[in-house]
Order: C-alpha cells, then sequence, then structure tokens
C-alpha cells in the first residue's frame, strides 16, 4: 500500500500501514490509533484466507464488507460493493427447521401429489452447504391397485406399489391362478398384499375395495367378494414347493421396441412362462404354478434411461456394458433391492413368518443382496437364455407368441452375445460359456 494521503489513516504515518490497520481505524477519523501486535498481521491474513470464504456468520466476515471497495489499490468508480452472500442459516434455524419437518406427518400415498419434474442443475453448483433430504431409514410400500391381466402364459395379477423412497411406481406381477377360484380352497397359501386387504379407513366402502382390488376369487358383475383383513401369520401347505420369485429391472429398449443388445424382453416373458407351468407336489399330483415378479423401475442397472443410451454409444466405441457405466461415473450396477424386499415381505413372502422364496437368476450378488434385505431364499434356480439352449438359432417363418415386443422368439446376434459374455466374465453370472466360433448370429 502506497503512502498516499488517506481519508482514513493520514499522510503523518512513518511507515506502510498494515491491511489490518485499515479495518482497526475508525472510520471518518484521522487519528492513527497505534496497535501493539502489528508483526503478527501476516499470520493473521495468512489464517484468515486459509480458511476459506467466510460468511457474516464466521469470524473475519469484514474482509467481505461492502465498504471494502472504498479502501482498496487501485479503487475506481466503476467498482462496486458486493452484498452479502448466506451460505447457510443459523443454527438455531436450521435445528429448529429440522424438528418441525421432524413432527410433520407425512402425506397419505392416496393424496400425494406428483412431483413437478426438477429442473436440470449441473452439480457444479450446488452449493455443499445446503442441507440435503434424507431418506427415511424405514423402507415402507403400499399396495395401491390390484387387477387381472390376461396374458398368452396365464392370467396374472398386477400389482401397484407406492414407497417412501422415491417418486416411482414399482410393480408386483403375482402369478397364482389358484386365486381365481371362488370356493376359497387353495392348496397352497394364497399370493396376497397385506397393505392391499388391509382396511384403509373406518368409512371406505365394499365398492372402494372392489376398485382398488381388494377382492377374493373372480371380480364379475355377478361376484363380488371383498377380501378380509389380512391375520398374522401364513398357514404353510406341507409339500408344496416354495414360490419361484424374479427381481426384474425394467427395460425399455428390449421391452418396447425389441432391443437386441440385450435379453430382458425374454427374460420378462420367460419368467412368466416358467412361473406359470405346474408344480409337482407328489409323485401323480400337481398345483398351478405360483410365484412372483417383482418389476422394479430401475433402468440400464439403476443408471437411467438417459445415461443407459449414451452407455450404448459408448459400447459402439469398443467398450463394454460395465466399463461403459463407469466411463461415465458409475457403479457397474447402481441397482438396490431394499423396496423388492419390502415388496415381496407385504406379499407375505421370504419373511420368517411367511414362506421362503426359489430365486429366478444367475447373478449371484442378487442373491447376496437380497438375504442381507432379510429375504430366506431357499433355493437359486437358473435363468438360462433361450438362444443359449437353442444353438445354432434357426429361422421360424411363424413368430412365438409372447408377453413383450421379443415374444417367445429366440434373441439372437453379436450385441447380444458380448453383452451376455460380459456378465459371466465380469460380472459373474453363473451361467455356462460357449466357444466364441459358435456365434449366436449363426
Amino acid at each position: 500500500m502506497a503512502l498516499t494521503e488517506s481519508p482514513m489513516l493520514g499522510s503523518h504515518l512513518s511507515e506502510p500501514p498494515s491491511l489490518l490497520d485499515a479495518f482497526c481505524t475508525q472510520r471518518g477519523k484521522r487519528r492513527h490509533i497505534p496497535r501493539r501486535d502489528a508483526f503478527i498481521d501476516p499470520l493473521l491474513i495468512a489464517t484468515v484466507f486459509a480458511t476459506g470464504p467466510q460468511t457474516h456468520h464466521h469470524a473475519g466476515h469484514a474482509l467481505y464488507s461492502p465498504d471494502i471497495a472504498k479502501y482498496s489499490p487501485g479503487n475506481s468508480a466503476q467498482h462496486k460493493p458486493c452484498p452479502y452472500v448466506s451460505r447457510q442459516a443459523p443454527r438455531s434455524s436450521r435445528l429448529q427447521k429440522h424438528e418441525t419437518t421432524q413432527d410433520e406427518e407425512p402425506a397419505p400415498l392416496t393424496s400425494r401429489p406428483h412431483p413437478a419434474a426438477p429442473a436440470l442443475v449441473p452439480e457444479t453448483l450446488v452449493h455443499p452447504f445446503v442441507e440435503q433430504p434424507r431418506a427415511p431409514t424405514t423402507v415402507t410400500v403400499t399396495c395401491m391397485a390390484r387387477t387381472r391381466i390376461p396374458t398368452v402364459h396365464g392370467t396374472v395379477f398386477l400389482h401397484l406399489y407406492h414407497n417412501n423412497r422415491d417418486n416411482k411406481e414399482h410393480l408386483a406381477i403375482v402369478i397364482d391362478p389358484a386365486q381365481l377360484s371362488n370356493d376359497g380352497q387353495y392348496s397352497a397359501p394364497p399370493i396376497r398384499s397385506h397393505s392391499l386387504d388391509s382396511v384403509w379407513t373406518e368409512s371406505e366402502t365394499a365398492e372402494e375395495r372392489l376398485i382398488r382390488g381388494a377382492y377374493v376369487g373372480t371380480l364379475t358383475h355377478e361376484s363380488r367378494q371383498p377380501s378380509q383383513p389380512p391375520t398374522n401369520g401364513t398357514v404353510l401347505a406341507p409339500h408344496v414347493p416354495a414360490p419361484l420369485i424374479r427381481i426384474h429391472s425394467e427395460c425399455f429398449t428390449g421391452e418396447t421396441i425389441g432391443s437386441m443388445r440385450c435379453d430382458c424382453g425374454e427374460q420378462l416373458d420367460e419368467a412368466i412362462r416358467v412361473i406359470s407351468q405346474p408344480v409337482p407336489v407328489a409323485s401323480s399330483r400337481s398345483i398351478p404354478g405360483r410365484g412372483v415378479i417383482v418389476y422394479m423401475r430401475q433402468e440400464g442397472r439403476g443408471i437411467g434411461l438417459l445415461s443407459k443410451i449414451r452407455a450404448y454409444n459408448l459400447q459402439d466405441l469398443g467398450h463394454d456394458t460395465v466399463s461403459a457405466n463407469l466411463k461415465l461415473g458409475y457403479k457397474a450396477d447402481e441397482r438396490g433391492y431394499e423396496l423388492a424386499a419390502a415388496i415381496l415381505r407385504d406379499l407375505g413372502l421370504g419373511s420368517e413368518q411367511g414362506e421362503g422364496v426359489r430365486l429366478l437368476t444367475n447373478n449371484p450378488d442378487k442373491v447376496a443382496a437380497l438375504e442381507r434385505e432379510g429375504l430366506r431364499v431357499v433355493e437359486r434356480v437358473p435363468m438360462v437364455p433361450r438362444s443359449w439352449r437353442c444353438r445354432p438359432i434357426k429361422e421360424n417363418s411363424q413368430r412365438l407368441l409372447g408377453v413383450t415386443m421379443v415374444g417367445g422368439d429366440v434373441v439372437g446376434g453379436e450385441d447380444l452375445d458380448k453383452y451376455l459374455r460380459t456378465k459371466v466374465l465380469r460380472m459373474g453370472h453363473m451361467l455356462p460359456l460357449h466357444s466364441p466360433d459358435h456365434s449366436l448370429a449363426n
């Protein structure tokens, strides 16, 4: 700082004034107040600036005073003082807001509004001091509706779930044809939703229960029998195998437009077909197939459709499905299974009080993840792709029926061959490998 006439310090100083002298001198007075600690000025300044930007709630906030522009070297008329910008509320205000949020009861699922899509804000603009909402510790799911869906493999019951973790509507496809009987005599326990069959309000009418799917047997104009609230525990039938279940993540490209980059559409159709097969319970007796497909809204192994499409372009550049996800900054698999396990428990499956489950999968990580969520898996059933059972693939003149765009046909191609090999070699899926010369495109 030059020795020039200053309206605050005066021209009689015998040594260059320090920066803290400027801040400690009373404004409008020309008399300088000598300080005894001038020798520690460099240390104090270095300490203040080393702590990073300060706010008016912290020590050192005067360094960001709007009046500092008056005393800055090279001051000119175009220099405008910057106003204070509070980066976080006082601690007392934040604690009060937290206590208010804890006391508020969550809105019922039936009246939850559909939130508007959030604006796309770059992560660099999200301030680290802004407190983000925390996910609830206890996962809660509620079956909002249930209906009968006829398919080429038989009748299924589609359940739609809401939860307290995200705004997605996850589904459960329940295959239990015995529930279509009105006599109530089942050879195995019915697979029913506890939250759906519960009484929601005291004023709920029988018609309201029927509309949301809480009924028994076949629902027709003449047959309309509301279900009863669930009882504690499940009566397990002897010598009946555990129901077969599958955790399936949605795939728009494979299920809707028939993409051959993956076998997701084929897996969904095959899962419904396999679970629908009769289950032998004795040497000469069988019962209708029973089980559940939990359809999770986790596109692209949890990275979303946008990132999945970008990952496809990376695959065309030479990456496989694992390295493409890693290149985009994700893990190889971003999916979680807390909601899936909660849905199965709501259906009376997998818990200690209910039936154990047989899991239809090739992925050992999925088995371990469900067991960590407290699900009782009694058996893993392999999910062998049709293309690996029908080598070489023969072109059929007649299309086989199925529940997806792919239908009952065999999916094949170079892209799918690479995809399946990556799942085995890099993700540990339990499938036998075929020799590379037996291409799925043959």
